[in-house]
C-alpha cells in the first residue's frame, strides 16, 4: 500500500510539474548564469584541486541546484494548507509517508532532470569528466533534494505564512552555500575557514562528487560524503514523516 499510495501522490505532483514547463526550464536559470559568466572567469587558475576548473565548479553548480530548490519546496505545502488541499489529503487513509515520498521524489526527479541540462552545457563550455562521475553526481543531487525537501515540507507545515518561512530557509541556505566550497574548494580559504566548513554537512558531498567528476571514486571524501548523504537523508525523511503525522493532530 505504501508503494502505491506513493506512486499516486508522485503521479499528481510530478503532472502539476509537468504542466508548468517554464519553471522547469527557468529552475536552473541561476546555476546556468554562474556556468557561462563565472566559469570562465576560473578558466587556468591554480584551484588546489586535481582536475581542470569545470570538473572543480560544476559540481558545486549541481548540489547548488539541490541545496536552493529543494530548500524552498515548502512553499507548495503553504499554498496548499491555505486552500485546503493538504487537510482533505490527510483525512484519506493514504500513507502519511507517501503523502511526503511523493511529493520529495517528484522534487528529486524534477532537480536530476535540470542537473541533466546543466552537464549539458557544461560539456558545450568544456566539461570534461567521466561518465560514472556525472552519475554519480546526479545520485548526490537526487539524495540531497529528498533530504532538504523533507525538512522544507516539514517546516512549511509549522509555519503559517510564506513571510515566516521565506527568511527562515534564507538563513539556512546562505551559511551553507558559503561554508560547503560550492564555488570554490575551501582549501584555498585562511585555515580557520577550512577548519568551520567541515562541520557543514554539505562540504562533504561537494568534496565527493568532485572526486567523481576527475574519476576518483575508492577516495576517503567519496566514502564520507557518502555516509553523510545516506544519514542525512534517512534523519530528514524521518523528520518530515513525523512531523506529516502529528502536525495539526
Amino acid at each position: 500500500m505504501l508503494f502505491q499510495d506513493t506512486a499516486l501522490i508522485y503521479g499528481r505532483y510530478l503532472r502539476q510539474s509537468l504542466r508548468s514547463r517554464f519553471a522547469l526550464l527557468f529552475g536552473v536559470l541561476m546555476p546556468l548564469l554562474y556556468l557561462l559568466f563565472f566559469g570562465p572567469l576560473l578558466t587556468d587558475l591554480p584551484l588546489g584541486g586535481q582536475g581542470s576548473s569545470w570538473q572543480v565548479l560544476v559540481p558545486g553548480l549541481l548540489l547548488q541546484l539541490g541545496l536552493f530548490g529543494a530548500s524552498f519546496a515548502g512553499f507548495s505545502i503553504i499554498i496548499e494548507k491555505g486552500q485546503g488541499v493538504l487537510e482533505r489529503m490527510r483525512v484519506t487513509p493514504v500513507s502519511r509517508l507517501a503523502l511526503l515520498l511523493g511529493q520529495v521524489l517528484r522534487d528529486s526527479t524534477v532537480f536530476v532532470f535540470q542537473a541533466v541540462l546543466l552537464v549539458l552545457a557544461a560539456l558545450v563550455m568544456g566539461l570534461r569528466a567521466p561518465l560514472p562521475g556525472v552519475l554519480i553526481g546526479f545520485a548526490f543531487v537526487a539524495l540531497l533534494t529528498v533530504s532538504l525537501a523533507s525538512l522544507s515540507y516539514a517546516l512549511a507545515m509549522k509555519v503559517r505564512t510564506p513571510q515566516e518561512f521565506g527568511p527562515a530557509i534564507n538563513a539556512m541556505t546562505m551559511p551553507m552555500m558559503l561554508l560547503s566550497g560550492l564555488m570554490l574548494p575551501m582549501t584555498l580559504g585562511p585555515a580557520w575557514l577550512d577548519v568551520l566548513s567541515h562541520f557543514v554537512p554539505f562540504r562533504y558531498l561537494v568534496d565527493a562528487v568532485r572526486d567523481a567528476y576527475v574519476g576518483s571514486y575508492a577516495t576517503a571524501h567519496m566514502g564520507y560524503g557518502v555516509l553523510v548523504a545516506v544519514a542525512f537523508t534517512t534523519l530528514a525523511v524521518t523528520v518530515g514523516t513525523r512531523v506529516f503525522r502529528t502536525a495539526g493532530a
